[in-house]
């Protein structure tokens, strides 16, 4: 089985190799929680027993580094991106079944703080928010929509809802024209793939958990709702059953985001849980707001997406890149293989195209590494001019979570770091020792002792 197919199985992996730490109980739900995470970020996933008091313990941190991804998907890190892009070229149905684990306990009277440790982030956050929780929708003609959506907890039964202009809004829009109600399902607990596969961008009506079947290399177990024709991971911890109401607005934020600046308070749309099923000992996932496992899980899914779509015009992309130091989101780096001349504008603005999130994009060579910050910058430094390279485009619908934006709208910059074509070749080659690569440092040199100078050898006058 893939090594991320199975949310506990993925423990048992991090426990074994010193990547999970368990927290002591009783750690505080308002901050203690996040706290713990953050300090270990990167590093470790945390696994907390009775948080607040609480009988239901907490994960937190399961896809914190890159490499992590890749294990979980049972490729090498330089696999990862293609290797998502081949799922979502090539779907998986689910597998239909009757009896889930996710449904071995059912609660129709519903208190969501008596039922779940909800944990409150960020210092200005409004209170306990669902970070974790993949929000799946199904439209008219049985197309589904798997998202993840910041959800604040307003009431027993009420959760206010951040919906930005994809999927799910649309789903929402089609049944709220008619009067409607639209059904959700919310599933705390998924397993890595599925969490990853969430996130994909894929045309309207793709299902997602067919992505993650993909991923496994087999049909994800699936359950239909108890309330709903919704179907929802049949192997996931926790699923809160429900209908996002139409023509209802309530207040919900502030909340800490990705870009590390929190999301101002509106009002939003909402939801009204009816339901809730769980494992008979369920654990509850939670994300940190604008934490490594926050930014990365939106990163490599998108890399994938965005690769595939750039390629399909422009076979001279060979690779894509979202920086942590953009948010894994904002800027994109994009390395081209002997473009022609003026392509490389032509993929920075299809790049802007591709999600409204992206606002810079910077074009190098294939002999810079879209992975290494140090390295873009230094194609930046020596190949760009701004009066010759610089593309500006203003007033596009931008990420609503940029504070420098207004209102969501705001001005996108192409960077065209690739050398000038017809260039003099000898005045771009870049620097060089023969066989630097291929000496062998261990047998060649050692640790200086502290007596360096008695180590050279030198004959004594």
């Amino acid at each position: 089985m893939t090594p991320g197919a199975d949310l506990r199985t993925w423990l048992g992996r991090l426990a074994s190799t010193g990547r999970l730490a368990l927290a002591g109980p009783g750690i505080d739900l308002r901050f203690g929680v996040a706290g713990v995470a953050n300090r270990l970020d990167g590093r470790q996933a945390t696994l907390f027993p009775r948080p607040g008091g609480h009988p239901v313990p907490i994960v937190s941190g399961l896809l914190s580094q890159r490499s992590w991804m890749a294990e979980a998907a049972g490729v090498a890190e330089r696999d990862l991106v293609p290797r998502f892009q081949e799922a979502c070229r090539d779907p998986l149905p689910g597998q239909e079944i009757t009896a889930a684990p996710v449904q071995e306990v059912v609660h129709r009277d519903v208190d969501l703080t008596r039922l779940l440790p909800l944990p409150t982030h960020n210092e200005h956050d409004h209170g306990p928010y669902l970070t974790a929780g993949l929000l799946i929708t199904r439209d008219a003609h049985g197309r589904q929509n798997v998202s993840i959506h910041r959800l604040q907890v307003s009431g027993p039964d009420r959760l206010g809802a951040l919906l930005l202009p994809r999927h799910t809004l649309a789903f929402f829009r089609d049944r709220e024209g008619a009067g409607e109600d639209l059904d959700v399902a919310i599933v705390v607990g998924a397993d890595p793939l599925t969490l990853m596969a969430s996130q994909a961008i894929v045309p309207l009506g793709q299902d997602e958990l067919e992505i993650s079947g993909a991923l496994r290399g087999s049909p994800l177990p699936l359950v239909r709702c108890l309330g709903s024709e919704i179907r929802v991971p049949a192997n996931a911890e926790i699923v809160l059953e429900g209908r996002l109401l139409a023509r209802v607005r309530e207040p919900e934020g502030p909340f800490g985001e990705f870009p590390q600046y929190y999301g101002e308070r509106a009002d939003r749309h909402v939801i009204e849980v009816s339901t809730v099923t769980h494992r008979r000992d369920p654990l509850y996932h939670t994300i940190v707001g604008g934490g490594r496992e926050h930014l990365l899980l939106g990163c490599i899914p998108r890399e994938g997406s965005f690769l595939s779509e750039l390629r399909r015009t422009f076979p001279c992309v060979t690779a894509v890149h979202l920086p942590v130091g953009g948010a894994c989101r904002y800027h994109l780096h994009v390395q081209v293989d002997r473009p022609a001349p003026g392509e490389a504008r032509n993929v920075i603005l299809a790049a802007l195209s591709v999600h409204y999130d992206i606002k810079h994009v910077t074009v190098v060579d294939a002999d810079v590494d879209v992975a290494n910050p140090a390295e873009v910058e230094w194609a930046v430094a020596t190949r760009f001019q701004a009066d010759r390279d610089l593309i500006v485009v203003p007033g596009t619908q931008a990420s609503k979570l940029d504070p420098s934006t207004s209102a969501g709208v705001g001005a996108k910059m192409g960077l065209d770091a690739t050398i000038p074509a017809g260039a003099e070749p000898m005045r771009f080659t870049r620097i060089g020792v023969p066989g630097q690569d291929e000496l062998d440092i261990g047998a060649l040199t050692r640790d200086a002792p502290a007596n360096w100078a008695d180590a050279l050898n030198r004959p004594r006058p």
